[in-house]
């Protein structure tokens, strides 16, 4: 019986010990004064964030931006360097979804993300939305707080209002 109360009591050792990060959401939403279809024809180039995103110095893409696999890397105004991949696009429902490839903790203090893009009708306008998922930057039990749950959602909510914020004003002719 001993040792079976030694080895249940290591067993929950390294449960405890394993738990890890959790995953992070995070959501962004904008109106713009437009057709959904005009708001598509900017937001839904994949490559062609750095036209939009003023936190986006440039960007480079393999393929259209329209096939699972397409790929873009995106340098930011930081120094740092985003790699992503087209998951899913659809345009019929101006919606695409794309993760990243490999973390530079420079550029996002996250280890790993996916997010979607969508443009729906709102009124006579257009509302985008963009969610994301993500896991923080040190994934270890104990991150220091620059790659922390905090770091991370308030890295991504910066990304993603700033783009919204630039789209908005691309579409709508604004500075």
């Amino acid at each position: 019986m001993a040792t079976l109360g030694v080895a249940m009591t290591v067993g929950v050792a390294t449960v405890a010990l394993a738990h890890g990060p959790t995953p992070q959401k995070i959501e962004a939403t904008v109106t713009i004064a437009a057709p959904p279809d005009k708001v598509w024809a900017i937001a839904g180039k994949f490559a062609g964030i750095a036209g939009w995103n003023p936190l986006v110095a440039s960007g480079t893409s393999k393929g259209d931006g329209t096939k699972n696999g397409d790929t873009r890397t995106l340098t930011l105004k930081n120094g740092g360097v985003l790699h992503e991949s087209l998951d899913e696009y659809d345009a019929a429902r101006r919606s695409y979804s794309y993760r990243l490839d490999d973390p530079d903790l420079k550029a996002l203090p996250v280890s790993s993300y996916s997010a979607t893009l969508t443009v729906t009708p709102e009124g006579a306008g257009s509302k985008v939305a963009w969610f994301g998922r993500f896991y923080r930057g040190d994934t270890g039990n104990e991150p220091p707080e620059e790659l922390s749950d905090d770091a991370g959602r308030t890295a991504m909510k910066a990304y993603f209002e700033a783009g919204l914020g630039g789209l908005k004003a691309k579409v709508e002719g604004g500075p």
